[in-house]
């Protein structure tokens, strides 16, 4: 024995609606998207601030050179250091135009070839 619904009120107008009044129309022209440097200036002229990482064009102009690009290399390797010894190590890293992963790299195959691997 099912109990019986309330009557909402919605069932005369389930019956009226068209799903075609809904589909959007195509007759409106669309809207072209401005050119960025036209956004740019409207978004300073806002006072608006990008969150957008400035990259110097030169490594030498206040900071570090991007070091973003597709290497292979997928295994995290983290670790604590000094300050110093992470500034000497981007440093040296910078200064070869290598990421980081490329900079160890090359340092464990120094290690190596000064240490050698213990049997």
């Amino acid at each position: 024995m099912a109990k019986e619904r309330a009557d909402l009120g919605f069932s005369d107008a389930l019956e009226e609606f068209d799903p075609a009044e809904w589909q959007p129309k195509l007759d409106k022209p669309a809207r072209s998207k401005p050119e960025q440097a036209a956004s740019r200036m409207i978004a300073e002229a806002s006072g608006f601030r990008s969150r957008e990482a400035r990259v110097p064009e030169r490594a030498g102009e206040g900071g570090s050179a991007p070091r973003r690009r597709r290497t292979g290399r997928n295994t995290q390797f983290n670790l604590k250091a000094r300050p110093e010894t992470i500034a000497a190590f981007c440093a040296v890293a910078d200064g070869q135009g290598w990421g980081l992963g490329e900079t160890l790299e090359h340092a464990v195959a120094l290690l190596e070839r000064e240490y050698g691997p213990k049997a």
